[in-house]
């Protein structure tokens, strides 16, 4: 099922964020005829922009804990249903913040392509909200019990929490393929440079001679996706092309820019 994403070269999938969620602090009574309406057309911008995919994200409920509520549950995948109705073209990847069984669930209702889960597959991390634990078992046991064919990409690095016990890359890499089963990983390093080298570590990782793929989880724009494209399988963008916030409006020009130098990549760099 990961050839969702293989099977492209070089995929760009966009951070879709809608409106704050009914059940979540940050809600402001819009209704879900209004939230589901906006998601709608920002992922449209993204198909315009010719994104291979998006994932959705309720980046505007947090603070969260890592359990998710049902509200999120119900509203994710009323929105992803909407998403796949008027864009089946997209791929489409689920993350609920910070719960990967929610992310299932939905992923699974909805018949999305993959899931993404951020600081809690393997390990523990320091977040706003506190430690979050490592859920690999419980989705693992999760997609078993309900037969889920969804594939799982993780983020086993990435600058916006502190691991609890850091390891080198090549050890978490490791640890995720041969125990937490991944199917693909997300690594995001401080800056540009910081990124290349991660992914030049983890591409030497093997378990009994399987790779996993490797996406860039952040900090790209126009001026360095040309060389992590080099090194990553795809990329995965919000901030940049945001102007710094995921919540943002998406900017024309910079989306432009973005895809210009990542369809450089594809040429002259090809398939890792």
């Amino acid at each position: 099922m990961i050839e969702c994403l293989t099977s492209r070269n070089k995929p760009v999938i966009g951070m879709a964020e809608p409106l704050a969620l009914p059940g979540s602090y940050m809600y402001d009574g819009s209704g879900m005829d209004v939230i589901t309406d906006r998601l709608l057309r920002e992922v449209e911008e993204y198909a315009n922009y010719d994104f291979d995919g998006v994932i959705l994200q309720n980046m505007q409920d947090t603070p969260v804990r890592q359990q998710s509520n049902f509200s999120a549950v119900a509203c994710m995948t009323h929105l992803s249903e909407a998403v796949r109705r008027e864009f089946p073209q997209l791929l489409q990847g689920i993350l609920i913040n910070w719960d990967g069984c929610a992310s299932l669930a939905v992923a699974q209702a909805a018949k999305a392509d993959f899931i993404r889960v951020e600081h809690c597959y393997v390990g523990a991390e320091v977040t706003t909200s506190g430690i979050i634990n490592a859920q690999c078992p419980e989705i693992l046991q999760m997609k078993r019990l309900t037969g889920a064919d969804i594939p799982i990409t993780a983020d086993i690095y990435e600058p916006h929490a502190m691991p609890v016990c850091p390891r080198p890359i090549e050890s978490m890499v490791f640890s995720a393929i041969s125990q937490a089963r991944v199917d693909a990983l997300f690594l995001s390093g401080h800056n540009a440079q910081e990124t290349i080298e991660m992914g030049r570590r983890a591409r030497k990782v093997s378990v009994a001679g399987r790779t996993v793929p490797l996406y860039a989880g952040g900090g790209t724009n126009d001026a360095n996706i040309y060389d992590i494209l080099e090194v990553y399988d795809g990329v995965c963008i919000g901030h940049w092309i945001k102007d710094g916030y995921l919540c943002n409006p998406i900017n024309p020009e910079k989306a432009k820019r973005y895809m210009s130098e990542v369809q450089r990549a594809r040429e002259n760099h090809g398939k890792v």
